[in-house]
């Protein structure tokens, strides 16, 4: 019985993928990537943002100043639960909707803040913003005549016509790009791991044929 030195046999579908040239990795890596990420784009709702805006205005007893800390101020509040308390029933939803769907922005420049809600409906994310907007106002000037500083509208939520989350195309460019980056990482790290195989082979033993020819020569 002759023994086999040749080792195991690697199997014919590894042996031709080693056989492939180095940039069919990164094609597929970005092949397989922009499926799954067009695929995702896919399943995903689709979501709408609307936004709705209110200005702060000084009285006679106060300054533009004022108006633009207290802007600050009210920015922090519109996501209290005293505003959006009266905010869900104009709104239609919970106050866990509106905590998770609204969100404000102020400037340090204009006494103005942004109020931004956000839904898989269109007309409901206006909904929102205004229902925010309008319950922010009316506890603003219930105490206008302490603040000296009155909270107006300055633009109302529109039902948005698109929507504001990524479409498809969008997620497979970036699933392509993402595994076209994997399998280049893959492929910078595969000669390494190579070059450690190698040298962690034992080395090869002469046989006895080899052993007494270089005897013989000595």
């Amino acid at each position: 019985m002759t023994e086999n030195t040749s080792g195991p046999r690697r199997p014919a579908a590894l042996t031709r993928a080693r056989a492939l040239p180095p940039w069919t990795l990164v094609a597929a890596s970005a092949l397989a990537g922009g499926l799954l990420g067009g695929g995702y784009g896919l399943v995903q709702p689709q979501e709408y943002t609307a936004t709705s805006y209110v200005v702060a205005v000084p009285t006679e007893k106060s300054d533009p100043a004022s108006a633009l800390g207290f802007a600050q101020a009210y920015g922090r509040v519109a996501t209290q639960l005293a505003v959006l308390g009266d905010a869900q029933v104009w709104a239609g939803v919970p106050v866990k909707t509106l905590q998770s769907s609204v969100q404000t922005a102020t400037s340090p420049d204009a006494p103005m803040v942004s109020i931004t809600a956000t839904s898989d409906r269109p007309d409901l994310a206006a909904d929102m913003a205004n229902a925010v907007s309008r319950a922010l106002t009316r506890h603003a000037n219930d105490v206008k005549a302490t603040t000296n500083v009155e909270l107006q509208q300055f633009a109302r939520a529109t039902k948005p016509t698109a929507p504001s989350s990524a479409s498809p195309a969008v997620t497979g460019l970036v699933g392509a790009s993402a595994g076209g980056l994997l399998g280049g990482l893959v492929l910078l790290v595969r000669p390494r791991r190579t070059v450690a195989a190698e040298a962690g082979r034992p080395a090869s033993v002469p046989g006895p044929a080899v052993a007494a020819e270089a005897h013989g020569q000595l």
